[in-house]
């Protein structure tokens, strides 16, 4: 038993042996490169040395844009090289070890900012450059795929990196050289467009259902219009808070909320005039013939609407409203209701008698008597054909009133009809336009206009 456990217990001490050795390997190595090292200092042997830092970003996660900041939240990994010359060692001084991780305090770090991409150095200090691999500049910003978070609302098309010189700003100051990093992101629609295109488009066709109501029902209508208008409005306030308060563009959400603002405005004036002109009469205004040639003639015709324009009445007096009433009649009409009463008894006996006396024939020696009742009954039958007369005008003119009525609302209808029809097709060659506005907006095939490089990793 005791010469099995001899061997391993040798082993044993062995191992521990060279863990501790490897340990104060490292310990020693750091100890002497950090000795005399000033992490403050420029890894520079000479001052006219220039120093080489090569970037590369790897992004991790697209967090959000906040559109209305005008503010990218993301999240990256910013990989820095350079050679510094007071971190050289032979890895036979230090048992074969290549390779030390130490804290990034410790040593120099180039004083590179993610924010605009800016430096405190210039170019005669350090020279910012791509990281190569492979012999392939990374013109790009990295994607890790087993990292990278994919975002909701927005998807990545092109991911440019460049390396670029401010001609402005003097080769001995900060900021002559920048590498820009590009994120060219667009917006994925299905959300907008379930929760606010949808919404509006519906709500902006209830507007135009207003015309299938009466020509009549001004009210209504006005009142339809009134409510999708406010419908309309809130919906602007909402995505007036999202959108950037600037001038230099507008959204295209924001241009078709105003185009509904704008059409519901217009079938709301549509309405108004409409009620205006079937309410018109005869009292009111004429009707010229030009008016009822297009309007009760060749647009119904057009339109192919049924319409039976209403034939019409000649005015005996020539005038077009009202009617003229005799001084008699004028007097009867003020008499009071009993009197006029008593007269008309007296007139009917008065006719009726003689109309007796001319049933029964003329009795012998009574002639005179019979020419004296009808004599008599004279002023009585003439009044009754008077009574008839003025009947029959004021029947022809309530037909003549009728019929410049029926033919204002009959206008009103075609008027209606014609703005239907351009309120329609407004509404759809707007809404289409715009959705054609929207689709042909992507982000270009190449990341820069006019550079046909792709400033992708290339295939294998």
């Amino acid at each position: 038993m005791h010469g099995g456990w001899g061997p391993l217990f040798l082993l044993l001490l062995l191992a521990i042996c060279l863990g501790a050795w490897g340990r104060n390997q490292e310990e020693r190595l750091l100890t002497d490169l950090m000795h005399s090292y000033d992490p403050h200092l420029r890894p520079a042997e000479r001052d006219s040395d220039v120093v080489n830092v090569s970037l590369k970003l790897t992004l991790t996660n697209l967090i959000s844009l906040n559109e209305r900041e005008e503010a990218l939240t993301t999240n990256v990994w910013i990989e820095m090289q350079w050679c510094d010359y007071r971190l050289r060692w032979d890895p036979r001084d230090y048992g074969g070890l290549w390779v030390l991780r130490v804290p990034s305090t410790m040593v120099w770090r180039p004083d590179v900012v993610l924010g605009n991409n800016s430096q405190t150095y210039s170019t005669s200090e350090i020279n910012l450059q791509l990281s190569q691999e492979d012999g392939q500049t990374i013109e790009w910003i990295f994607i890790d795929p087993e990292a990278f978070t994919e975002n909701g609302e927005w998807a990545i098309r092109h991911r440019p990196a460049k390396m670029l010189l401010d001609a402005v700003v003097p080769a001995e100051e900060a900021g002559h050289q920048k590498v820009i990093f590009y994120l060219l992101i667009q917006r994925k629609p299905l959300f907008y467009i379930i929760n606010i295109i949808a919404p509006c488009v519906l709500i902006s066709s209830v507007a135009i259902l207003i015309y299938f109501l009466p020509a009549k029902a001004g009210g209504q209508k006005c009142t339809v219009a009134i409510n999708v208008l406010l419908a309309q409005t809130v919906f602007l306030f909402l995505v007036a808070k999202k959108v950037p308060e600037t001038s230099q563009a507008v959204p295209l959400i924001s241009k078709y909320l105003t185009f509904l603002l704008t059409v519901t405005i217009l079938i709301v004036v549509n309405a108004v005039v409409v009620l205006n002109v079937s309410l018109r009469s005869p009292h009111t205004h004429s009707m010229a013939r030009r008016v009822r040639k297009v309007f009760l003639r060749l647009l119904p015709q057009l339109l192919r609407m049924h319409i039976c324009p209403p034939t019409p009445v000649a005015v005996q007096d020539g005038t077009s409203s009202g009617w003229s009433i005799s001084g008699g009649e004028e007097a009867a009409l003020c008499l009071p209701r009993s009197e006029l009463l008593f007269r008309q008894w007296q007139r009917n006996g008065l006719v009726r008698a003689a109309l007796e006396k001319l049933e029964k024939g003329p009795e012998p020696g009574h002639s005179q008597d019979l020419c004296g009742s009808l004599k008599q009954a004279a002023p009585a039958i003439q009044a009754c054909v008077e009574a008839c007369n003025f009947i029959a005008r004021a029947r022809h003119q309530q037909s003549h009133f009728d019929s410049g009525n029926e033919e204002w609302f009959l206008v009103g209808r075609v008027l209606d009809r014609v703005c239907f029809l351009v309120m329609l097709s407004l509404f759809v060659c707007g809404t289409a336009g715009i959705f054609l506005l929207a689709h042909y907006n992507r982000v270009p095939a190449l990341p820069f206009p006019g550079d046909p490089r792709p400033y992708l990793p290339s295939p294998d």
